[in-house]
């Protein structure tokens, strides 16, 4: 059992990773659950809304989010998030194909902690799991 499982107001030693590649979906949630994470992927931004909302839900330690997601982009997922006082705590960076500093700006003013360019070795993972988790 998660630390905090089954009470949403917990934080848990969750990552979440949004992305609608089911490809970087699997190499994150292989690459951290090797390390010993918890790794709960999704593959839009309504999907984790409403899991997130969900009574078995916990708040995630660490969320990495695509930019260019269907249905909601990953900057609208972290300001909506950012407003809820649970996620407080929670570290938010986005990752996409894009890299330049525009969309590093953008990232910060939209919450993000930061922003890790794809394509992204195993070790960046596992250094960013080992330093916000």
């Amino acid at each position: 059992m998660i630390e905090g499982e089954g009470n949403r107001n917990l934080m848990c030693k969750l990552v979440v990773v949004i992305d609608d590649s089911l490809t970087v979906c699997k190499i994150v949630e292989t690459c951290l659950e090797r390390e010993g994470y918890k790794v709960k992927s999704f593959h839009d931004g309504i999907e984790v809304l409403r899991w997130l909302m969900s009574p078995e839900a916990c708040i995630p330690k660490l969320m990495l989010l695509d930019i260019g997601l269907p249905r909601m982009d990953g900057y609208t997922i972290v300001q909506a998030l950012k407003k809820k006082p649970e996620f407080g705590d929670t570290v938010f960076v986005m990752i996409s194909r894009h890299g330049g500093m525009a969309d590093r700006l953008k990232a910060r003013l939209a919450g993000a902690r930061g922003l890790l360019p794809k394509p992204f070795t195993t070790q960046d993972l596992v250094t960013l799991a080992h330093y916000y988790v």
